[in-house]
């Protein structure tokens, strides 16, 4: 069976649609092997993929092989991540969430705190 790159990765579900799969592959954001593909280019099992989303840099291996698209456990099965990319998103996902947290406001104890340093200065 021979399996184009852009109908495994919407099959796959890295991405929502074949036309978005192919602007992908397009653009150079998926590197078989490391070198840049071309969409028609097919795939072979144990073939490595690297897929460039927004800030992710997913590094998978290629399980099996699929042109259709169906359920996320069953498109799970197409592939094996590796562990240096599970460790990468892992961390990834860390610094965003430590980027988005906001200070607390001041709690009434603490405000008065503030309010007695303020009028001593």
């Amino acid at each position: 069976m021979q399996v184009r790159v852009d109908k495994w990765l919407w099959a796959a579900r890295f991405f929502k649609t074949r036309s978005l799969a192919k602007q992908a592959v397009d653009a150079g954001h998926v590197r078989l092997d490391g070198k840049r593909v071309k969409p028609a280019r097919t795939l072979a099992v144990d073939d490595g993929l690297q897929i460039q989303r927004g800030e992710e840099l997913l590094e998978v291996v290629v399980r099996q092989l699929s042109e259709r698209r169906q359920s996320a456990p069953l498109a799970q099965q197409l592939y094996q991540e590796t562990e240096a990319s599970l460790e990468r998103r892992r961390l990834l996902a860390i610094e965003r969430q430590l980027r988005h947290t906001r200070p607390r406001r001041p709690d009434k104890k603490t405000r008065r705190t503030l309010t007695r340093l303020k009028r001593n200065e």
